[in-house]
């Protein structure tokens, strides 16, 4: 329970956003992939142990193409941390998914995340629509590879 309390501090607490497309690429250089990240795809399986570092860095580099190649703004303003200097918590919204996760909309707080890298283990997220066979397949394409 304690964990899930922690996740929760992290999930609801302050983070701050990677605004450029060239601060984001300085981010994932930040990220300590030996640190032990749960790499979890909202509205799949929540994992049950940390990934390897080779995954994290896959991932990391996965996504980055994803992000630049999907999210057609010249600014990221998608990807929020705990840390931008050394994060323990990211979350990770699908560009084809945002909703009103920006601005002052009453509807922020339902837009999940498409991922969420945490040190420390995540629970269930409910996911009120439904995640794309396009989003499953990346997914399930992602954890079949070996980095």
């Amino acid at each position: 329970m304690a964990e899930t309390d922690e996740f929760d501090r992290y999930y609801n607490g302050l983070l701050y956003s990677v605004m450029r497309w060239d601060q984001l690429t300085a981010f994932w250089e930040k990220v300590d992939v030996d640190a032990g990240w749960y790499l979890y795809a909202v509205g799949q399986n929540v994992p049950d142990e940390p990934s390897s570092a080779d995954k994290v860095q896959q991932f990391t580099r996965e996504m980055d193409a994803l992000l630049r190649r999907e999210h057609h703004e010249d600014y990221c303003a998608i990807v929020y941390a705990d840390d931008l200097d050394a994060p323990n918590f990211i979350k990770i919204y699908d560009p084809n998914h945002l909703g009103s996760s920006c601005g002052s909309s009453s509807m922020k707080s339902s837009v999940l995340p498409g991922w969420v890298m945490s040190q420390t283990p995540p629970r269930e997220l409910e996911m009120l629509g439904v995640v794309t066979g396009q989003r499953k397949r990346w997914w399930q394409t992602f954890l079949g590879s070996s980095a």
